[in-house]
């Protein structure tokens, strides 16, 4: 029998890979509670390690998914006590995102599972080489499920130069907006999502424009742009930065927002997402956001048409959820 631990999540990939499993005919290993707060899902994690000895049997397979705040230790430990083998899915690492765990703590912590399935054959490879001692499998991409499909319009004659970034706007994350303006130029950048953009510097901006939130749902169905931007960091020259630097290891979610909107997108050629990307034709990759000018300008109507097509033949793998049940599957055989 496959459990997972379905507790809300503002998290949108962990909330997919729990509705990947309920399709799949998983159980559901969590206390039911309607509360989707902090206080409730502390609560729900608690009531979850004290009911799970009852719930798991000699030769089931338990789905959690990392990070899982204080009781990730404890979960495999149940799982192993009762005969059980644990799959972990790592949605991010300790050691980068927050800088709460050492290198060492966290290959230490995340050895108490029996299986790893990391983002991409980069982060693979940055466990491996701080010896983990558990197998790792990759996903690739993480998956996106919509009830929504994007209203395809007829194809443009181009150029293509309508540049869509989204997520949250800050100088911690992305202050590479303040400089991007003169960067893309002639290119046009829309920036969508929450965040305090700066008054005073926003009013230069010649070929930026902030949009504020749109609902995700909305997005997908009606967003207007050419290409999706996977970019982090302080700046325009390259993924600078803490944030920058983490997309040598991880796959971020947006990449998988932006090709469920129908988007072809672009993304640092250092980032662990690039090989993917260029590989199966899904957008471009660049160095700095500086190509984009003469770059975006020399794609004509019978090469974007092509991105596009490629775009559109992923679509349907992850609103299904095929990588991450793919992944898992094999997961599955190698612990058997």
């Amino acid at each position: 029998m496959i459990h997972y631990i379905g507790i809300y999540s503002p998290n949108k990939a962990k909330r997919d890979i729990d509705d990947i499993l309920s399709s799949m005919g998983a159980n559901d290993a969590a206390v039911n509670m309607k509360e989707t707060g902090k206080v409730s899902r502390f609560v729900r994690k608690l009531l979850c390690v004290l009911k799970l000895p009852f719930v798991l049997k000699k030769g089931d397979v338990l789905l959690i998914q990392y990070p899982f705040k204080k009781y990730f230790s404890t979960l495999c430990n149940i799982a192993h006590a009762r005969g059980a083998k644990t799959i972990t899915i790592i949605h991010d690492l300790g050691t980068f995102r927050r800088k709460k765990l050492t290198e060492e703590q966290e290959i230490r912590r995340l050895n108490h599972t029996d299986y790893i399935i990391a983002h991409n054959d980069r982060m693979k490879q940055w466990l491996e080489e701080r010896h983990i001692a558990v197998p790792v499998g990759t996903l690739d991409i993480f998956d996106y499920l919509s009830a929504t499909n994007h209203d395809a319009t007829e194809l443009h004659q181009g150029p293509y130069t309508q540049i869509v970034y989204a997520g949250g706007l800050n100088r911690r994350k992305n202050a590479f907006i303040y400089d991007a303006d003169k960067a893309i130029a002639p290119c046009h950048l829309d920036l969508y999502g929450p965040g305090r953009i700066d008054a005073a510097e926003s009013k230069k901006w010649a070929h930026t424009k902030h949009h504020g939130l749109m609902p995700s749902e909305e997005f997908i169905k009606g967003i207007s742009g050419d290409w999706g931007l996977v970019w982090d960091g302080d700046s325009t020259d390259g993924c600078t930065g803490i944030w920058g630097e983490y997309l040598r290891l991880n796959n971020p979610h947006k990449t998988s927002f932006y090709l469920r909107a129908g988007l072809p997108v672009i993304v640092w050629k250092e980032s662990a997402m690039a090989p993917f990307i260029t590989c199966r034709h899904l957008g471009i990759a660049i160095s700095s956001l500086g190509e984009l000018p003469t770059l975006l300008s020399s794609i004509d109507q019978e090469q974007y048409k092509q991105y596009k097509e490629a775009v559109g033949g992923i679509i349907e793998q992850l609103d299904k959820g095929a990588f991450f049940q793919k992944a898992f599957e094999e997961a599955c055989r190698r612990l058997q």
